[in-house]
């Protein structure tokens, strides 16, 4: 009789435990922030045109005309303001002043109460939202990121309680009366608690913004954010930081330069040129179309695995970096709104007239250094890179999205260039895996990611496209956010890191795994297995 030994593979390093934790917190940031950035960039184009500095300046729109004006337009939305010369006259309230007061906060409250507990959450965190809004002077976009998903926590509690002793009949009552007075309550308390509290959050970050600047020392931010991106930290500090303060200038001065702190093209561009004329093997190849997908697309992380082939680059990105942010200090330009994504065309959209010089040559001089800084090193180790067959990129491509810790369509398509995108299933080889997983008949598949969006959208149309094709258009292929799934779906797939959390959300499910969206073997074996399904039942 013979034994075999167990053993414990190491659990992972308290560094890599707390870039996790950072990474879930900014990936359920961006949950909040992404699905509403055409909401983000309606509000910077209106900006941009209609303010009193704007390229199309109007007074009814741009919420500064005067409404007591004879031929003034009627029935808009007006406030009493105060005249230069002491009189009070009727302002036009226009669209700015609501959208960023209002509609960015509770639509940001509204999906982070959608993320813990669906409509209902969703419902109930607006209402918080407005109590939190109106107790402030200040845009509330920090309090919305906390209320939204916390109120609709607390509600998920109190519907917990009485969960299956309701009385039929009886459910919709308790259900609405229940959301409804607990919203109220949760408002008012917004209103005297929470506000107060989050405008002097935002007030002390905001001050630590003005020494930063008085002191110039904003440069310096690039030594934090720039391999926050490359890590896959800058969403918290993006999205939890800097676009709320940004748009809290933007009130209050017309424009911001904290949104051009990760966004701006120039220091990617610069990396991808440097591998485009220095570089060797395929990363030289595969430099100048992702130099094209990151400066008009505002894809910034397929940059990323350039820089983790040779780490010294980071130093060149940070560089750039500050040299952007140096730039548009020094001409006090900035952005109205968001530059999302970080392409050139969309940091332009959100430029004002008076910042395009500024803008401009924040990109350009960012660029410009990135790449000589860039260049000097890769052109120092070209023989020993030569020597070593030019660095493994499908390998840096992986650990990127290991690091992201979800799969990308623009990484995915990269890879595929090189080599890359092999899948796996739960360990086991492709076809065998799918094999296992499909055994059971499969009517309905779910692609999860972080977000629900993206890269789990490509991979699910191609999926669909493929079963349509096979004659299974039957089978339903959505794409969700890991965090949303149920346990209703017969088959679950994901990036290799995200299943584990799958798993718990939908215990029941087939779970299979790959390595990207866009180019994996397992989706032609899931058809295979659809078709076997299909023959077996007509059998």
């Amino acid at each position: 009789m013979s034994t075999a030994a167990a053993t414990t593979a190491p659990g992972p390093s308290r560094g890599k435990q707390a870039q996790v934790r950072v990474q879930r917190f900014g990936a359920f940031l961006s949950a909040m922030i992404m699905p509403n950035l055409p909401a983000f960039l309606a509000w910077g184009l209106i900006t941009s045109l209609f303010i009193a500095v704007g390229w199309l300046p109007n007074g009814i729109l741009g919420g500064f005309g005067n409404a007591d004006e004879p031929g003034s337009w009627q029935g808009a939305a007006t406030q009493l303001a105060l005249a230069d010369d002491g009189t009070t006259f009727q302002q036009y309230v226009g669209l700015v002043g609501p959208m960023v007061t209002y509609l960015l906060p509770i639509l940001i409250a509204n999906a982070g109460g959608r993320i813990v507990y669906k409509e209902r959450g969703g419902v109930v965190a607006s209402i918080v939202a407005v109590g939190m809004i109106t107790g402030s002077t200040v845009p509330m976009f920090l309090g919305a990121m906390i209320v939204g998903p916390l109120s609709a926590w607390v509600l998920k509690k109190v519907d917990s309680i009485w969960a299956g002793k309701i009385k039929p009949g009886f459910e919709m009552l308790v259900d609405m009366f229940t959301a409804g007075i607990l919203g109220a309550a949760m408002a008012v308390g917004a209103f005297f608690g929470f506000a107060p509290i989050i405008t002097g959050v935002s007030d002390a970050l905001g001050n630590v913004v003005s020494w930063m600047a008085d002191n110039h020392l904003l440069p310096l931010m690039a030594v934090v954010v720039e391999p926050a991106k490359v890590l896959f930290l800058n969403n918290a500090i993006g999205n939890g930081v800097l676009v709320p303060l940004g748009a809290q200038e933007v009130v209050e001065q017309g424009q911001s330069l904290l949104f051009l702190v990760e966004s701006n093209p120039g220091p990617g561009l610069g990396i991808l040129l440097a591998y485009t004329f220095f570089g060797v093997g395929a990363a030289r190849s595969s430099a100048p179309g992702a130099a094209v997908v990151q400066f008009v697309g505002g894809i910034h992380e397929v940059y990323f695995p350039f820089v983790l082939m040779k780490p010294a680059l980071i130093i060149a990105a940070i560089l750039g970096g500050a040299t952007g942010i140096a730039t548009n200090v020094v001409f006090g330009s900035g952005l109205r709104g968001p530059a999302a994504p970080g392409s050139i065309i969309a940091v332009y959209a959100a430029t004002p007239r008076d910042s395009f010089v500024g803008v401009t040559l924040s990109v350009l001089l960012a660029f410009a250094v990135t790449f000589l800084v860039a260049a000097v090193i890769l052109r120092a180790s070209r023989k020993r890179d030569l020597a070593a067959g030019g660095g493994d990129l499908a390998a840096a491509i992986a650990q990127t999205e290991a690091n992201k810790g979800r799969s990308s369509a623009a990484l995915g398509a990269m890879a595929a260039t090189v080599g890359a995108g092999t899948a796996t299933t739960d360990g086991a080889g492709p076809t065998d895996g799918v094999a296992a997983a499909t055994a059971a008949p499969v009517r309905s598949i779910v692609f999860a990611c972080d977000a629900g969006m993206g890269s789990s959208a490509m991979g699910a149309s191609i999926l669909r496209d493929k079963l349509k094709k096979a004659g299974r258009g039957d089978i339903t292929v959505v794409n969700k956010a890991v965090a949303t799934l149920e346990d209703d779906v017969d088959l679950v797939i994901t990036q290799r890191e995200l299943t584990d959390r799958a798993r718990r959300h939908a215990p029941s499910a087939r779970h299979v795994s790959v390595d990207n969206f866009l180019s994996s073997p397992v989706y032609d074996d899931v058809v295979r297995e659809a078709q076997a399904q299909a023959e077996r039942s007509t059998s």
